[in-house]
């Protein structure tokens, strides 16, 4: 240690004072171990849509190729397409606006349709029937997995 900072002579005289020119890359560490502790806290709270109590199933989740509509009917009846509160009556046009914008060569993106515990059944068979009867094909009914059946590796069911 002392050896690096006394010259050949090893006196110490005559020695040029040289930078260092390492980087001290301990502060950078710490900041993006920080920062990734935070984007992991805070992604889980980026995916909330409407708050709902589903109801539970041991299904297995399905696989996506491509991001899915989500209809969600709350605990009062309120219909919302994604995060959007909407009418019944404008429900379908609405739908069939955004499937029109999709490319054509894309398979028809799913519709996903959840329901809180506490409505009561026919109103997610209506939402469910106003879509189908409007002759979207892949509709779907979506329920929360309880804790203990989900197989290992596999991501919770929305």
């Amino acid at each position: 240690m002392a050896g690096g900072l006394m010259g050949r002579d090893g006196g110490g005289r005559g020695s040029r004072y040289r930078p260092m020119s390492e980087i001290n890359v301990t502060p950078f560490v710490d900041v993006m171990l920080v920062l990734l502790i935070i984007f992991m806290v805070a992604a889980p709270l980026m995916t909330v849509g409407v708050p709902v109590d589903l109801p539970r199933t041991t299904a297995s989740p399905l696989n996506q190729e491509q991001e899915p509509l989500t209809i969600t009917v709350d605990s009062q009846g309120r219909i919302f397409l994604q995060e959007t509160e909407v009418p019944i009556d404008n429900l379908v046009p609405q739908l069939q606006a955004i499937m029109r914008n999709q490319p054509r060569d894309q398979p028809e993106r799913r519709i996903f349709v959840r329901g809180d515990r506490a409505i009561s059944y026919g109103r997610v068979m209506e939402v469910m029937g106003t879509v189908s009867a409007a002759g979207f094909s892949r509709v779907a009914l979506l329920a929360e997995q309880p804790q203990g059946a989900r197989p290992a590796g596999q991501p919770p069911a929305q």
